[in-house]
């Protein structure tokens, strides 16, 4: 993996801006959020968030995102479709420090919205010109795996993905870890990454932070929480299932 600091990465650090409208509430109770918010965020070439439902990891890379300027539903810089809205004001409150020279473009996708995406994607697919097939008639973990191999992943950019095993197979997730080393052996690629795959945590030097009710902390792949509950299922099920009785 590329030197950061000799590779220009799109975005060096997280941080709020000095008039950020920031109003007290449920988004201001997330310690993750606090702690960006008062810290603010260095994000390596590539950075990997993991932790419980609620802790926040989907509210970080989403506002991430949108600071960067692409969709909060999904789709590249600029991406302008909308279902539902539903994003937190986060992002109105951070500003990007950027790397010097760095690409602008950036390519967004999140589980749970990729519904959306894919309607879109397919809607102008015609009038795009582009070679993509019509995404819908594909599976859920097809359809991921095809969008992943268009050239919206190839080149510098800052690519930002909420929870990419959803629907992924074992080996296809293996297979998305070796397409995102591949990436990142190329000059001025970044990729953020929110997930609950230890697969996907594995992916080789990238920063792991977990997010839990005391913030974001550095760890190894073998000291996160997921691996440890994962291995010691996968070694005897019924120390876990037996609670479920």
């Amino acid at each position: 993996m590329a030197d950061q600091w000799l590779t220009p990465t799109p975005v060096r650090r997280v941080e709020v801006r000095p008039d950020a409208p920031i109003e007290p509430g449920w988004l201001t109770e997330l310690a993750p959020v606090r702690q960006l918010l008062r810290d603010g965020l260095e994000l390596s070439q590539a950075t990997v968030l993991v932790g419980e439902n609620g802790t926040g990891k989907s509210t970080l890379v989403e506002a991430i995102a949108m600071a960067f300027g692409m969709n909060g539903e999904g789709g590249s810089t600029g991406a302008m479709h909308t279902t539902w809205r539903s994003e937190s004001p986060l992002h109105d409150w951070l500003r990007l420090v950027r790397g010097a020279g760095a690409s602008r473009w950036g390519y967004f996708v999140r589980a749970e919205t990729t519904h959306g995406l894919f309607t879109f994607l397919d809607s102008t697919r015609r009038e795009s010109h582009t070679k993509d097939p019509e995404f819908h008639r594909l599976s859920h973990g097809e359809a991921f795996r095809t969008l992943f191999e268009t050239g919206r992943f190839r080149g510098d950019g800052f690519y930002v993905l909420d929870e990419p095993e959803a629907g992924l197979s074992f080996t296809a997730q293996l297979r998305l870890v070796g397409q995102l080393m591949e990436m990142l052996r190329e000059d001025g690629v970044q990729v953020l990454i929110a997930t609950h795959s230890p697969v996907i945590a594995s992916l080789p030097g990238a920063t792991l932070l977990e997010l839990d009710d005391e913030g974001y902390h550095p760890r190894s792949w073998s000291d996160l929480e997921l691996v440890m509950h994962y291995r010691n299922f996968c070694d005897a099920p019924q120390r876990y299932l037996r609670h479920l009785e």
